[in-house]
């Protein structure tokens, strides 16, 4: 009989981890009440991973109580799924509890992002970018000597970033739109969405830098 290609992978990956990391593959690739403690362990690794995450990001996304919970234990249950449909995978570059946890972060990310969008509690139409100083803190006589930069800012945001850099930028900064949330209204990742925010910051502050709004110093560390 031939040899089960995926058998013999899965017997070179045991050999190559730490043994922690080979228990785990072994229990949750095998079969009856050994897998289903494995799985009752890993869940609750899981759990314990998007409880915490959920738990920092709540804020922003005004969660608590009974939804914070749920969204926790969804997301730990998605991600027990994932794993288990992906142990093949795993080539224990680092230790498998390691691996696990990027599962319970992306779900607890989509999880977070569609949530928002149930109950956004944000005018997805229109731009009130006179209200950008007030997210910075600026007193009434800041915003008054603001006035001529949020014009330059303005310009730029509309000559100098691609349309997707501008939906972000404007989603983001003018209207708090969080950044989990985002990437579930614009079909990508989170940090898709901050590398995106990343450039358009960047065009940005060499826009106002050429136009004489900022020096090149303070641009530098901002």
């Amino acid at each position: 009989m031939a040899a089960d290609p995926g058998h013999g992978e899965n017997q070179a990956t045991l050999a190559s981890v730490d043994a922690e990391s080979a228990e785990w593959l072994r229990t949750l690739g095998g079969a009856g009440a050994e897998r289903e403690a494995a799985l009752e362990r890993l869940h609750a690794i899981l759990l314990r991973v998007a409880g915490n995450e959920v738990r920092r990001r709540a804020p922003r996304l005004r969660l608590s109580g009974p939804e914070l919970d749920d969204v926790a234990h969804h997301a730990a249950t998605d991600a027990l799924l994932a794993v288990t449909a992906k142990l093949g995978q795993f080539r224990g570059e680092s230790r498998f509890t390691t691996w696990v946890y990027k599962f319970a972060v992306l779900e607890v990310s989509a999880k977070l992002g569609r949530h928002f969008w149930r109950e956004p509690g944000v005018p997805l139409e229109g731009e009130d970018w006179e209200r950008l100083p007030d997210r910075f803190g600026f007193d009434p006589a800041e915003r008054l000597e603001w006035h001529d930069l949020l014009a330059a800012l303005r310009r730029a945001v509309d000559e100098e970033l691609t349309e997707r850099q501008r939906r972000v930028f404007v989603a983001i900064v003018l209207k708090g739109v969080p950044a989990d949330a985002l990437a579930v209204e614009l079909g990508t990742n989170r940090n898709a969405v901050y590398k995106m925010m990343f450039d358009a910051r960047r065009k940005l502050r060499a826009a106002l830098v050429a136009r004489g709004y900022l020096d090149i110093g303070t641009s530098r560390r901002s």
